[in-house]
């Protein structure tokens, strides 16, 4: 499978209404509950900052999608630079395929309207890498991925979550979604076992629930367990009887111990069961799936790489209608203990020649990549640390516990990020 294919789990999840049940799979796996009411980042907001002149003008955006690009979208056509695809038959436009991409640059294009755009595509990881690389190489200001990789751990240190460092540091602005997994994920250690299964509190079975016929689930578990074998098994519930769908396969595209599922569903009741040494033996696991919900679900610790790297502004979803974080949007910590989530932002946004809207963390995304490119506008030769201190310090505060792993720090308010005096520190 390649680094598409995984990827596409995200771009297939913000692409759907992610609130809605799937029939025949009604289990109910509850969400987050709604942060207080807040002001909110208002398309009045951005206009007065365009029409003063803060566009984003003289400031470099380069996109990482792995839809590819409608280059001739007319939101953003006149303000590409170059767009390339990487990867063996890989394309920019991706054969028509590319209404994920397309959106994501015409949110950021909204946003910081003045800021050149460089696109890229790409296919396996390592082109993931090499796409990323290509971009810092082009001097780009802001480098924004509105993709997840899933399967990798939550500590940062998979390889393309240490890409966002790495950017940071030769001065990019590196911004990325925190995944759609608040509903979709589990972790915990491999400690109660019943005869080879792993127990989920007082049941082997962790039932799923969701929309689509088709469903991935990954598996991954901690490097200093990379020996062991864990598998996930997929299961249709028929009366007292189980039928064995789908056994996870050991993915080796990566630098991380994982295996995953891709499986059709027929409707029914699914559960997922793992299995593993017959004994206890401490590793930690991750269970997530981009596509459906667990009924033992952990929301907090279920960011997606890149995210998770340290040096990377990790954005989460806010619904601006309901006042409150996305139900699916994934929550920190993550493993090592940062925040993991930085900022949430406005993540259903209304696309110009599309029927539905782009919906997720990867929705979001852009428009935190476009509020960088705004304030790089106003303060030209800003540290990509700095941009960061300003964003998160001018947001709203709309976490239940203020500044928290739900939120981050708040909803990003572009007009109060340019607003503020470079040398602000309250």
């Amino acid at each position: 499978m390649t680094a598409r294919t995984r990827a596409l789990g995200v771009v297939a999840a913000a692409l759907l209404c992610l609130t809605a049940a799937i029939g025949g799979l009604a289990l109910t796996v509850p969400g987050a509950p709604a942060a207080d009411q807040a002001p909110r980042p208002t398309d009045t907001d951005l206009r007065s900052l365009h029409a003063a002149g803060i566009t984003g003008e003289n400031v470099t955006v380069g996109v990482v999608g792995v839809t590819g690009f409608d280059t001739d979208h007319p939101t953003f056509a006149d303000r590409v630079v170059e767009a390339r695809a990487f990867g063996d038959g890989t394309t920019v436009s991706n054969g028509g395929r590319n209404r994920h991409g397309t959106a994501t640059a015409a949110v950021l294009s909204r946003t910081a309207p003045g800021a050149d755009l460089y696109l890229a595509t790409f296919d396996e990881t390592r082109d993931f890498r090499r796409a990323v690389t290509w971009l810092v190489t082009a001097d780009v200001d802001v480098i924004v991925t509105p993709v997840s990789f899933y399967g990798t751990p939550g500590d940062g240190s998979a390889a393309v979550a240490r890409l966002g460092e790495w950017a940071r540091r030769q001065g990019v602005v590196f911004v990325a979604p925190t995944g759609n997994l608040a509903r979709g994920h589990w972790h915990g250690r491999y400690d109660d076992v019943a005869n080879g299964t792993l127990r989920f509190g007082e049941t082997t079975r962790n039932y799923v629930a969701g929309r689509g016929s088709r469903t991935q689930i990954w598996l991954s578990w901690d490097r200093a367990h990379e020996n062991e074998t864990y598998t996930a098994e997929l299961y249709r519930a028929a009366g007292n009887e189980s039928r064995l769908v789908a056994r996870s396969q050991p993915y080796g595209g990566d630098d991380v111990p994982n295996a995953r599922i891709n499986a059709r569903l027929e409707g029914g009741t699914y559960y997922v069961a793992v299995r593993g040494p017959e004994n206890a033996t401490g590793a930690h696991l991750r269970l997530a799936s981009p596509t459906h919900r667990f009924q033992q679900a952990k929301p907090e610790g279920s960011l997606a790489a890149p995210a998770t790297g340290r040096g990377v502004v990790g954005v989460g979803a806010y619904d601006l209608a309901d006042d409150g974080i996305e139900p699916f949007s994934s929550r920190g910590p993550t493993l090592d203990g940062r925040l993991g989530v930085d900022l949430v932002a406005p993540a259903r946004h209304e696309i110009r020649g599309y029927d539905e809207p782009l919906v997720g963390s990867s929705a979001a995304t852009p428009y935190v990549g476009g509020a960088a490119a705004l304030v790089l506008d106003a303060r030209p030769g800003l540290a990509p640390e700095r941009v960061e201190h300003l964003l998160e310090r001018t947001a709203v505060d709309v976490g239940p516990n203020g500044t928290d792993a739900v939120a981050g720090h708040g909803l990003v308010a572009p007009r109060r990020a340019v607003g503020r005096p470079t040398n602000a520190t309250g």
